[in-house]
């Protein structure tokens, strides 16, 4: 039994990635969550063996990067960072154009 749930995970895993474009650590959490909930783990206890799985010490700190990225992505995709350092460049000007890109990236950096 185990062993079926296991390989409805792979599927389930690779439908969430190749057919539904899917982020791949959104897809992996999902999966993890419904393989979980396939195995019988009571749901209080999931998140702790999806933390532990990823790795243990860095497993808060591993969930909390990832959503971070994809936040990051989003609004970079959306043009975020564009706008950001069109509007420094603006304020400060030609002749200030290094100071402008370096406090864009400071911001951009701390965003993303």
């Amino acid at each position: 039994m185990a062993f079926l749930v296991l390989i409805l995970g792979v599927a389930l895993l690779l439908f969430l990635i190749i057919e539904l474009k899917l982020n791949t650590f959104v897809s992996l959490i999902i999966t993890s969550i419904a393989v979980g909930i396939g195995l019988g783990i009571p749901m209080t206890k999931i998140a702790t063996s999806i933390q532990n799985g990823i790795g243990g010490q860095l497993g808060e700190l591993s969930i909390v990067f990832g959503f971070g990225a994809m936040l990051g992505r989003l609004v970079a995709d959306a043009g975020g960072a564009y706008r950001i350092s069109h509007t420094l460049i603006q304020k400060f000007g030609k002749k200030r154009l290094q100071l402008a890109i370096v406090l864009a990236s400071f911001i951009i950096g701390i965003a993303f």
